[in-house]
């Protein structure tokens, strides 16, 4: 079986030698690991010692985690029947799923009969609803509530599955990405590594151990110390980062990136915003209504050296990247494409990273808009994608 998975790793591109496989053997003959207390295989604690036989640099994990994943799928729940069941497996079950005639046959509704009409329904409606056309409620192809489709309604509730509603009416209680995040992070500061520019500023407090020694042979051997500052990453970075909505589906990648970028870069800023960039972002997403910071002071605030990097999927009504009032919060006088190109006049050295899976940008007609105000300079959330950034930003 392990030969197979050796070979499996060398078609995946990783730098495996027979010398790392051999060891990888002798240390599962030493019993380093084996079965868990309950006689079940423990494929995490092979996972961590087959990395760390076969993989010698921290780029490669992405790779070597992919390979992993392809040739072992399955093994773990075939080797211990105590599994449950999973809860959204049973879940899905219940969820209805509309043919394509079925959607073609909901009527869509102007935006004043849509308010209209949901005033009224919650005037009427007593009870709880499932699987209508009517009411409020879900699984059904009603205009209001969740779980269901109409193409042209209000959500009520609930995370969107389709995409599709004019506004999203939600509590959105958005949470801070959490930058302590450290899980899976070391990859990702090795790509950004990329974007580095170092210079010696600060107190001289390190020593520097070249011009002792020089200094010292040359006061005939009278010892003279000498220090100077450390050395730091000088680039600067401005982050803007989509939050809510659809990003809820990536929170866990982004935080890891935003961890990432904090310890890497001195000289970082950050802010959030939803969907699009419009005239004014936030800081704290508990206060991001009485806190705002306008987008015309960032622009004058940050200089043009600074690097901009955007973080969002992009996904979105096309009207709220093109449209004055597009966005679902509140009427904004001006597009947020208008934002988009004031941003990246003001910042020329840009870069959007996007964690939607790159397979489904052809699919997002927003998508394609924003790559256009980026000038293609749209990047997925891959080791691959942000080394390309990085290189791209730092040239």
């Amino acid at each position: 079986m392990l030969i197979d998975f050796f070979y499996t790793l060398r078609s995946a591109k990783l730098p495996v030698s027979v010398k790392e496989y051999l060891t990888l053997l002798e240390a599962l003959q030493a019993d380093v690991v084996g079965p868990n207390s309950d006689g079940a295989f423990g494929m995490d604690d092979f996972y961590y010692l087959s990395r760390t036989a076969l993989v010698k640099d921290e780029k490669h994990y992405d790779k070597f985690d992919r390979a992993f994943a392809a040739y072992f799928k399955g093994v773990e729940m075939l080797t211990d029947f105590t599994k449950e069941v999973p809860l959204d497996w049973l879940r899905k079950t219940l969820e209805r799923e509309f043919t394509a005639e079925e959607k073609a046959k909901i009527e869509k509704m102007g935006w004043d009969e849509l308010m209209e009409t949901l005033k009224k329904r919650f005037e009427e409606q007593k009870e709880r609803h499932e699987g209508g056309n009517k009411w409020i409620g879900t699984g059904g192809t009603s205009p209001f509530g969740h779980g269901g489709y109409n193409p042209q309604g209000v959500r009520i509730g609930g995370a969107g599955k389709n995409r599709s509603a004019v506004k999203v009416w939600d509590q959105r209680a958005y949470k801070d990405y959490d930058d302590t995040q450290e899980l899976g992070t070391r990859n990702i500061k090795v790509a950004l590594r990329r974007l580095r520019k170092f210079a010696r500023e600060g107190h001289e407090d390190e020593l520097d151990l070249d011009e002792t020694i020089h200094k010292t042979a040359a006061n005939a051997g009278l010892l003279d110390i000498k220090m100077r500052p450390e050395r730091h990453n000088n680039v600067k970075v401005l982050l803007l980062m989509d939050v809510g909505g659809t990003m809820d589906e990536h929170i866990q990648r982004v935080e890891e990136l935003f961890s990432a970028v904090k310890t890497e870069f001195k000289h970082l800023e950050f802010y959030y915003f939803h969907n699009c960039v419009y005239d004014f972002m936030w800081k704290n997403n508990k206060r991001r209504f009485s806190e705002k910071f306008a987008t015309w002071d960032i622009l004058r605030k940050y200089n043009k050296d600074y690097k901009l990097i955007f973080v969002g999927d992009a996904t979105m009504s096309p009207y709220e990247i093109l449209q004055p009032g597009g966005s679902v919060e509140y009427n904004n006088e001006e597009a947020g494409a208008e934002w988009i190109q004031r941003l990246t006049h003001a910042f020329p050295k840009f870069a959007w990273i996007n964690p939607e899976p790159q397979g489904m940008w052809q699919y997002r007609q927003s998508i394609a808009v924003m790559q256009q105000l980026m000038s293609n300079r749209m990047y997925p959330l891959t080791l691959r994608g942000l080394e390309d950034a990085m290189r791209m930003l730092s040239k």
